[in-house]
C-alpha cells in the first residue's frame, strides 16, 4: 500500500486537516484510521499509519543511545510522536506544537512518500523543491543511487 502524489490541503482554525478522500480508504484498511504524526529534521511533519510507525519506532528505540546523532533522532521523532485518529469526516487534529514546529498555519501540502506522508508549509515546500531541482551537486550520487535505474 503506497501513498504517492502531492495535494494542497487547508488546516482549519482548530488545527484540523482533512485527509484527501483518495487516501482515506487505504488508511482505514491499513490502520483502522489510526495514525501517528511526528517531526522531521527538515521541519515538516511525518504522518504514518499506526502499524508502519510501530516498525519505525522499534528501529529508533534500538539505536545506540550513546550515539549523539541517534539520541537526537530518538528525542525528536519519538518525543514528538502523537497518536491521531481519523474522525467521522476524515480529519485529524494537529496540535499547536506540531503546527508551530512545521510553521503550518492554513495552507499546506501533503506529499505521499510510500509508507508515509510529509506535511509541509506550502511556501517552504515550494522553496525547498525549487532548491532541490536546481541543486548543482546532484552529480555526486551515492553508490546506491548510481545503481538505481529510473
Amino acid at each position: 500500500m503506497m501513498f504517492r502524489g502531492a495535494t494542497k490541503v487547508t488546516i482549519d482554525a482548530k488545527g484540523r486537516l482533512a485527509i484527501p478522500t483518495r487516501y482515506r480508504d487505504r488508511l482505514t484498511t491499513r490502520s483502522n484510521g489510526q495514525l501517528v504524526v511526528t517531526v522531521d529534521r527538515d521541519y515538516c511533519l511525518l504522518l504514518y499509519p499506526y502499524p508502519d510507525w510501530e516498525e519505525i519506532e522499534r528501529k529508533l528505540i534500538r539505536l545506540p543511545s550513546l550515539n549523539k546523532q541517534a539520541r537526537r533522532l530518538q528525542r525528536l521523532m519519538v518525543g514528538y510522536a502523537t497518536e491521531l485518529e481519523l474522525d467521522g469526516n476524515g480529519r485529524i487534529l494537529l496540535s499547536r506544537e506540531l503546527r508551530e514546529f512545521a510553521d503550518i498555519e492554513r495552507q499546506a501540502i501533503l506529499i505521499g512518500q510510500g509508507n508515509k506522508f510529509e506535511l509541509w508549509n506550502d511556501e517552504i515546500w515550494n522553496k525547498k523543491r525549487d532548491t532541490w531541482l536546481s541543486d548543482e551537486e546532484d552529480g555526486n550520487l551515492s553508490v546506491e543511487l548510481e545503481s538505481l535505474s529510473l
